[in-house]
């Protein structure tokens, strides 16, 4: 056992006070592990832009004092009590989306949405009690997404915690602990394209470049990158991408560009900026009849799917012809029938 176990580790974190302001390098207390919790020594850890869209706190609760963080690679420091499959020393990179291995989620081979440990933004301590393990003069400090990695120690629950090959270098694998799994996951597992196929990438940041790179494994003969920022097209041509489309430089939407490039629309799309209108663009984009798009992003809290973008006309019951006269024309999307005249 480390010689630390049992005990409270006083040690240095960025510390969150509040929405938007800079962190503060402070001097944080860290208590000991509880059942079934593991307490790491975090060696490295890197920004995602969801720790960025938390701290400014525009979209969601806040939560404040807290220690963002969620994207690492560390070793076990100490165990609680009934944790058997981690020992101190142990190299390990945390996850915000556990699994308790009971669930029917985390039976299934189809989700990985645990019951117990998915991913919730707005709860700040821990499961197990309701409390929070850092402090600072006996201040509560909050935690973030369960890991909380801004911190040189932080404590997680056992089922937030992937083991890996010690030999694996954790300034380069921590990365896959959040951005790059998500990304390859979603092509990967959840859009699943087949060898061939054509593949649409909203967005070309870290979860979208390895969103192409599942497409690319995959076997896709096109993937085309979709970004508002031309900066970022000459790095995703290392990822496989291989077609370019920045909105900005088209006077009609997106999705229209992507289906006559394509034929009809791309066999799957896979969003990944959380914005609602990229969202629709991905919906709208596919081919019809077997196109399949996946939503990755995370929208603003209050961001709604625009479904009027989608009714063209309305009309009263007794104009329901019009209704047809409006389809059989080709105008519009759909037509709402209003049933009261």
């Amino acid at each position: 056992m480390a010689s630390t176990a049992g005990k409270v580790i006083k040690c240095r974190a960025a510390v969150a006070w509040e929405a938007a302001k800079p962190l503060v390098i402070e001097e944080v207390e860290v208590a000991p592990p509880q059942a079934m919790e593991v307490r790491l020594k975090i060696l490295y850890t890197s920004l995602c832009h969801t720790d960025v869209y938390f701290w400014e706190a525009k979209g969601q609760t806040p939560v404040f004092p807290r220690i963002f963080g969620h994207e690492a690679g560390g070793v076990v420091e100490s165990v609680g009590e009934g944790v058997t499959d981690l020992a101190p020393g142990d190299h390990v990179l945390p996850v915000f989306t556990g699994e308790c291995k009971e669930c029917a989620h985390c039976r299934s081979e189809e989700s990985n949405m645990c019951d117990l440990l998915r991913i919730n933004t707005d709860r700040g301590v821990m499961i197990s009690d309701g409390k929070t393990r850092f402090s600072i003069n006996g201040k509560p400090i909050y935690h973030f997404v369960g890991t909380s990695t801004f911190s040189e120690y932080t404590v997680v629950h056992v089922g937030c915690v992937a083991k890996i090959n010690p030999l694996a270098p954790l300034d380069k694998v921590c990365v896959l602990s959040c951005g790059i799994s998500t990304g390859l996951g979603a092509t990967l597992n959840v859009a699943k394209p087949r060898k061939g196929s054509t593949v649409a990438i909203f967005g070309l940041g870290a979860v979208g470049l390895s969103a192409a790179e599942g497409a690319r494994l995959a076997g896709a003969s096109r993937i085309i990158g979709v970004d508002l920022n031309s900066r970022r097209f000459e790095e995703a041509k290392k990822f496989g991408v291989t077609d370019f489309v920045n909105p900005s430089e088209y006077n009609k939407p997106v999705q229209e560009v992507l289906a006559e490039m394509t034929n009809g629309g791309v066999d799957r799309s896979v969003e990944c900026t959380g914005n609602i209108n990229a969202m629709i663009s991905a919906f709208e984009c596919v081919h019809d009849g077997w196109g399949v798009a996946v939503l990755v992003g995370v929208p603003h809290k209050d961001a709604e799917l625009e479904l009027e973008k989608f009714i063209t006309h309305t009309v009263s019951f007794s104009e329901i012809n019009k209704a047809f006269e409006y389809m059989l024309n080709g105008e519009g999307l759909r037509c709402i029938i209003r049933m009261a005249d």
